[in-house]
């Protein structure tokens, strides 16, 4: 999961400075570095929410400013999926892939079948993915 982060905001980060876009980029070495701060939070449950918080708003602000950043928000699902109790994660995978789609037609300039499938698809594949982790990981302390 953090390497596909790091290897996504890379990528956007790279492509914003490609497009001659300094501000989105720098933006998204500061997300790479509140994103590294999370696994520090681990087993704090308020700091987490907050951090999850934190994370999410400026990806939103980055997903707005430049179309590579969109992408970023795959990885946040685990997150999203980690921190957060079932309801909440659930809601937040699907407030964040609407999100998502929705800013990705909007750089693009049209709501196409990939824009809307390819991210609905990436959610239920990464949820199904977090929750097998869960239990493989219950079933261990068991």
């Amino acid at each position: 999961m953090h390497v596909t982060a790091a290897g996504l905001l890379l990528i956007a980060v790279l492509g914003a400075l490609r497009e001659g876009r300094g501000w989105p980029a720098a933006g998204g070495v500061l997300l790479g570095l509140l994103y590294a701060a999370g696994p520090a939070l681990q087993g704090r449950a308020v700091a987490g929410q907050v951090w999850l918080g934190l994370v999410t708003g400026w990806w939103a602000v980055l997903a707005v400013a430049a179309p590579p950043f969109v992408w970023v928000a795959f990885p946040l699902l685990f997150a999203y999926l980690h921190v957060l109790p079932l309801w909440g994660a659930m809601f937040g995978v699907a407030v964040l892939t609407s999100a998502a789609i929705v800013t990705a037609a909007w750089h693009a300039g049209e709501l196409t079948t990939a824009l809307l499938v390819g991210p609905g698809v990436a959610a239920v594949v990464v949820t199904l993915l977090a929750l097998a982790c869960k239990a493989l990981r219950a079933a261990g302390q068991s």
